[in-house]
């Protein structure tokens, strides 16, 4: 069983910081979460560091 992990993160659009449940399952893996304050769609990546924490990077839908 894993445990949702509580991230703040800045919202690439409006520059808020929001915080946001990850779920370490979703390592390696991509997809996208709804800004809570201006609504536009961020696209997470959920990666793990080479100490074994989680690292959470996100970007808006118009980067490459």
């Amino acid at each position: 069983m894993s445990f949702l992990s509580q991230e703040t993160v800045s919202c690439p659009y409006c520059g808020e910081s929001i915080e946001v449940l990850i779920d370490p399952q979703e390592t390696g893996h991509e997809y996208i979460e709804d800004c809570q304050v201006c609504c536009k769609p961020i696209i997470f990546n959920v990666e793990v560091d080479h100490a074994g924490d989680l690292c959470v990077m996100v970007r808006d839908e118009n980067e490459t």
